[in-house]
């Protein structure tokens, strides 16, 4: 049992690393630097990445979304060194090194958003992020790499209705984790909501008959993907551009380039007046 254990588990590293080199066709529709994201960023709030991996693109298909990763941002780690002098500041879960921290460049130059939670109180941030911190050092739920890996065909053969369904299939263990998982519970730790199921029951009493009670029960962390923190209502999206007196009328606009997309650079713009 042991040899046929360490020899799943050294598949499954293999494949992970596989699974985790960058896709080089990768564009990113838009990007914050991280000097916008390090001014805008409050310890708590969660970063959603696009991802450019082939891990990541069977996340995105299995979501039907953006975002095939989250990191929580903790803020400046006391004692760290960080690195290259740059302080790590995000905690992730990641295929290859598990639980660890990150610095903000190591998502510059791709799509990400930011979801910051509404309502708690600092000392409710707190607790989220040591939940993070404790963390850190775990391994990442390799279980998921290899269900994750049957889903990267060009056209893979699950029904729309059963895409969510395939995510809750970790091992389960304490000491493992993927992104979505250790964010979820980290902020269920407080009782702080992302996508609570809502329990409506008659509650009469004697001056309201139609009178109902409502209750919400977490759903299992395990569950959890990462676009579920941008449509979740409890939290709010952060654009960084638009939070420090963005004025459209100052963008720069190129003189000679009217279209840019992913295959093309640039066409003319004479050359692409008068064609659909």
């Amino acid at each position: 049992m042991f040899a046929v254990n360490f020899m799943l588990s050294a598949i499954g590293k293999a494949l992970a690393r596989y699974l985790n080199e960058p896709n080089p066709r990768y564009r990113p529709l838009a990007t914050s630097d991280p000097e916008q994201l390090r001014a805008v960023l409050r310890p708590g709030d969660v970063l959603l990445v696009e991802g450019n991996t082939r891990l990541s693109t069977a996340i995105k298909y299995l979501t039907q979304s953006t975002w095939s990763h989250a990191a929580l941002y903790v803020g400046v780690i006391p004692g760290d060194a960080g690195v290259d002098t740059e302080p790590r500041v995000l905690i992730e879960a990641d295929v290859v090194q598990g639980v660890w921290a990150v610095p903000l460049s190591a998502y510059s130059g791709m799509h990400t958003r930011i979801c910051r939670p509404v309502g708690i109180s600092d000392s409710e941030v707190q607790r989220v992020v040591n939940f993070a911190m404790a963390s850190l050092g775990k391994n990442y739920d390799l279980k998921n790499v290899f269900d994750l890996a049957r889903y990267l065909l060009p056209t893979p053969p699950v029904p729309t209705r059963w895409r969510r369904k395939l995510l809750y299939f970790g091992s389960g263990e304490p000491t493992k984790a993927i992104c979505s998982t250790l964010i979820a519970q980290a902020f269920q730790s407080v009782h702080y909501p992302i996508l609570p199921q809502r329990h409506v029951r008659p509650a009469p009493t004697d001056d309201c008959n139609d009178c109902v009670q409502e209750t919400f029960s977490m759903r299992h962390y395990s569950l959890f993907a990462p676009r579920d923190f941008d449509v979740s209502p409890y939290f709010q999206v952060v654009k960084p551009t638009l939070t420090a007196s963005f004025d459209y009328r100052a963008m720069q606009w190129s003189e000679d380039v009217y279209f840019v997309d992913a295959i093309q650079p640039g066409i003319p713009m004479d050359a692409r007046i008068g064609h659909d």
